[in-house]
């Protein structure tokens, strides 16, 4: 019997024979397509195999607009799969006892396939008694389809109609592999083809949708072959043609006299306006690619615009309205947002800016809801862990104060005060401590410090580098230098074993009161006598379950201070370290210099460098940064080897050049630093290895080559590095084609030295990226939410508390949907 599935197999042979060019058959295959599998249905239920017709139809959906090897492709997998599709009566055949058996009952012929629906939510109903002796044909389970009733939006996609086997496989690049994921992969910008335009308005070079009926079709062909498909389209101001190259098919889908909407670029052709290759619907369909605000999406190899926004409607149109909404009706009503199903539907195919907008909103508060919600969280945990009251010696504290050769800001005062009232209390402290460069931050650090040795406890500092971890034990020996019963050790990864090992034994026998180290620290045989403070330095270096391992190391939880030397927007610090109080080092210390910035282009380099020659004649050292370590064939960025190489050679021959950088050994880098510290370099060439850990009072001039290529933060965070003395100091931005962004950023960081005043504008430049260059190690990521949309994040922030003043766990049963959506939104956060 030739089936439909033999005569689809046999055109595929074909089509692979003739190259895959769409000509098989008279009209191209997805036109063949539309008739086929009619048949198909009506033979389906007498063919078993490891395919069904709708994964057949969705592997050559939008086969025309694909590429010849993507074509290729396709058409090799089915012609695999569809030779393993056979008649039920043969597969019985095959197993034996089946030409013996009472025939078995068949359902009778349908004209359709049932509804996804039907596949889902019939009941089984008990069929008839049937004797043992028949074997029943082996067939694969079907795969259940989605449903209008229930909604599953952690089901695998292939539930879907259209999206077999071939499509998940398509769509693992883009994340996308449930249901969930698909409706969440919003659109990456919109075109605007909402406004309709008349054919006598339209202009060159114009992004135009208009509408009209098609009066003439032709299909050319030109030297080389290639088919050209055009249409005469009239809207009774006018009339104008499109065409498409390579597509003859669509002279079997738009017929003369057809009802046509297009979209795309105004171009010309000898004198006469014309659309290439725009985007069309027939007007009788609804528009999903012209005519409206028309998504875009990030897309992989194998899915294509039109098919993915075709997907997405069709189970946005079957599932958008039954989408259970998680967050409770009281708290959308106040809030003034749309319905979650409403949401994700407008946020894929928006009827309006306005629309889309009000989708926005309410996708990013439930980001922030889910944030703060797992935040809120996490300090009732810690809360509720029982810590200890330390003695606060008021004398001591004092007396450090008086052997400082500065005096404290009323900054560093308050902070004090603040961490010391923590101290106090029998439940862990948990407190953020940010300022600016140079504010002053190591000094409050000490002082918490003072307060665990005074009571016999130990203390533990995590850097995120070993430079930096060695800077603080150079500043922390020095500043508690008057109190020799301090006993300061430095555990990093790069020390040799039996130095590691008599610094652990020291520890665990409890001889050591402060550590400081890098993630050394976080090694299982790190074991403390009495811990009683853990101070994490840039806390946007390490994740949550790092910060938190130290804490986990004592039988009664150690009191906990993160320090930030990254201004924080306060909309920022409410989202990462809403678990935290927070302490702010808003003033500088007496003595600290304004920094001279200013941006440069390459027609002041020689003017810079003669600049820097008279800074070393005057006592003075210097630092320039480069992006890169190694020249590198895709960059023309300058690095630092060559650099260091260039400058001594050819610029700076009687000057004394270092070279520091992330890829020499720990004590080659030790010695750069030395060196430079000591006077003994005049301008150490270094990567972003100094961004944090270099503190030279003499060094007063930097010049940041690539400066478009860091972030504002960071540029900041290199500035830091000069004007810690009583001399002027200089930072030179150069940069080469700088973005328009970028150069914003450099302007700003001319404009002002205030880290805070930078921090708003980083954030605002940044939108919803990561605020720090890196993504913010446990934590969520947010899809749609803006950091900077501080009245949504207030709103979320407030209807959160609410909710965790009533059920602060989320254990009620009207709160379980919620409960639910915080842990799948926190699973998400990278806990490395």
């Amino acid at each position: 019997m030739s089936t439909a599935i033999d005569k689809l197999r046999r055109i595929l042979v074909l089509e692979r024979e003739q190259g895959c060019r769409d000509r098989a058959v008279i009209g191209g295959l997805e036109r063949f397509l539309q008739f086929w599998q009619k048949e198909a249905r009506e033979q389906a239920d007498q063919m078993t195999g490891e395919i069904t017709i709708d994964e057949i139809l969705g592997q050559l959906d939008g086969y025309a607009d694909l590429p010849i090897d993507q074509r290729r492709a396709r058409i090799e997998e089915l012609v695999v799969q569809l030779s393993r599709v056979r008649p039920i009566a043969e597969q019985s055949s095959e197993v034996g006892a089946a030409s013996i058996a009472p025939p078995q009952p068949q359902p009778a012929p349908k004209a359709d396939r049932p509804s996804p629906a039907a596949d889902v939510q019939a009941e089984p109903t008990p069929t008839e008694a049937k004797p043992a002796a028949a074997p029943k044909a082996p067939t694969k389970p079907r795969r259940p389809r989605s449903s209008a009733a229930l909604v599953d939006l952690n089901a695998p996609v292939t539930v879907l109609k259209g999206i077999g086997a071939s499509g998940e496989r398509r769509l693992a690049p883009l994340g996308i592999t449930t249901v969930r994921d698909l409706i969440y992969h919003f659109p990456r910008r919109y075109d605007d083809y909402a406004q309709m335009s008349h054919i006598d308005q339209l202009q060159l070079g114009q992004m135009a949708t208009i509408g009209g009926l098609v009066v003439r079709t032709k299909t050319t062909y030109t030297r080389n072959k290639v088919p050209v498909f055009s249409v005469v389209l009239r809207d009774g101001t006018g009339q104008i043609e499109a065409t498409w190259f390579n597509q003859p098919y669509l002279g079997q889908q738009i017929r003369q006299g057809a009802a046509l909407v297009i979209s795309g670029r105004v171009d010309q052709y000898l004198g006469r306006l014309l659309f290439r290759s725009p985007e069309w619907e027939l007007a009788r369909q609804e528009l999903l690619n012209t005519g409206r605000l028309v998504p875009v999406y990030r897309l992989t190899e194998g899915v294509s615009q039109r098919w993915l926004r075709r997907m997405i409607k069709r189970t946005l149109d079957e599932l958008a309205p039954r989408v259970v909404d998680p967050v409770p009706a009281e708290i959308l009503h106040s809030a003034g947002l749309i319905s979650l199903g409403q949401a994700i539907e407008e946020a894929h195919f928006p009827d309006s800016q306005d629309m889309l907008q009000r989708a926005r909103q309410r996708l990013a508060f439930d980001e922030f809801l889910l944030l703060q919600l797992g935040v809120l969280g996490r300090r009732a945990r810690v809360n509720a862990l029982t810590g200890r009251a330390l003695e606060i010696p008021q004398q001591r504290l004092a007396d450090f104060a008086q052997s400082l050769p500065y005096t404290l800001t009323n900054a560093q005062q308050r902070a004090i005060a603040a961490i010391t009232a923590d101290l106090a209390r029998p439940t862990p402290m948990a407190r953020l401590l940010q300022g600016d460069v140079g504010s002053g931050k190591t000094v409050v650090a000490v002082a918490a410090l003072l307060v665990a040795a005074y009571n016999g406890l130990q203390a533990a500092l995590l850097a995120p580098t070993s430079i930096l971890a060695e800077q603080h034990l150079h500043t922390i020996t020095r500043l508690l230098a008057p109190y020799p019963e301090i006993n300061v050790q430095l555990l990093v990864g790069s020390m040799p074993e039996a130095e590691k090992q008599r610094v652990r034994d020291d520890i665990a026998a409890g001889r050591v009161q402060v550590v400081i180290g890098t993630h050394a620290l976080l090694q299982e045989s790190v074991s403390f006598r009495q811990l009683g403070l853990v101070i994490v330095d840039e806390q946007h270096r390490f994740g949550v379950e790092q910060r938190g391992a130290l804490l986990t190391r004592s039988a009664v939880s150690p009191h906990l201070l993160v320090m930030s030397a990254t201004p924080i927007p306060r909309t920022l610090a409410l989202t990462l370290y809403g678990d935290l109080d927070l302490s702010v080092l808003d003033e500088l210390p007496p003595g600290r210099q304004e920094i001279v910035t200013a941006v440069r282009s390459e027609l002041s380099r020689e003017n810079i460098y003669s600049f820097m020659r008279s800074q070393v004649a005057a006592g003075r050292q210097g630092l320039i940064i480069c992006p890169l370590v190694q020249e590198s064939d895709g960059s023309d960025a300058p690095a630092a080897v060559a650099e260091a190489k260039r400058l001594q050679e050819e610029i700076f021959p009687h000057l004394r050049i270092g070279l520091l950088h992330g890829q020499l050994s720990p004590e080659e880098k030790e010695r750069a630093m030395a060196a430079f510290a000591a006077g003994e370099i005049d301008i150490l060439v270094s990567t972003s290895v100094v961004e944090v850990g270099i503190d030279v009072p003499n060094a007063t001039f930097i010049l940041i080559e690539g400066a478009d290529r860091f972030g504002l933060a960071q540029l900041h965070q290199f500035r830091g590095r000069v004007g810690r003395g009583p001399y002027r100091s200089y930072c030179i931005l150069m940069a080469q084609e700088a973005s328009e962004t970028a150069m914003q950023r450099l302007a700003a960081l001319e404009a002002t030295n205030d880290g805070f005043a930078l921090a708003e504008k980083d954030l605002e430049l940044r939108g919803p990226g990561d605020f720090f260059g890196v993504r913010q190690s446990g934590m969520p990521q947010l899809r749609v939410a803006n950091l900077g949309d501080a009245a949504t994040l207030e709103a979320a922030r407030s209807a959160a508390q609410r909710l965790f003043a009533q059920d602060p766990f989320l254990e009620r049963a009207e709160h379980a949907l919620l409960a639910e959506s915080v842990v799948r939104f926190w699973s998400s956060a990278n806990l490395s």
